[in-house]
């Protein structure tokens, strides 16, 4: 991206390292740092493995602002919505904030509206309410 062009994450203006990067949903992020902490916690005699209280804070974080806290509802989650073709910006800006309505999902995302995009109101609200399914479900 050219030091003139703006970033604008509404047009995915977000750069080229932010486009091809694997983003992770709070979900997923708190999956890994679970494990992380389970195998820190079965070593914990070594000192060397003691948590530190970045980490922490860090898994309070993702734990609290996660939205699927089941290991296959995490999974379902990514499921649907790489069904989408979205990019992982907008995988994880959606899977973070579950939306419930179409209206929200444009205001937050709205890329997903964009001219050339396969996405019309009637495509996301059946992403939405394969979301709400597994929430309901969990």
């Amino acid at each position: 991206m050219s030091g003139e062009e703006e970033e604008n994450a509404a047009e995915l203006k977000i750069g080229d390292e932010f486009l091809k990067a694997k983003c992770l949903m709070n979900c997923e992020v708190a999956l890994i740092l679970e494990h992380k902490y389970d195998q820190l916690q079965q070593m914990s005699d070594d000192p060397r493995n003691q948590v530190s209280q970045v980490f922490e804070k860090s898994l309070q974080y993702v734990k609290r602002f996660s939205r699927y806290k089941n290991p296959d509802a995490v999974k379902q989650v990514r499921e649907i919505l790489s069904r989408y073709q979205l990019t992982e910006f907008e995988l994880c800006v959606l899977g973070n904030l579950c939306p419930e309505t179409v209206e929200e999902a444009i205001a937050m995302v709205p890329s997903i509206q964009a001219k050339g995009r396969v996405h019309d109101d009637d495509a996301i609200d059946k992403m939405l309410n394969d979301l709400a399914l597994i929430k309901k479900f969990e």
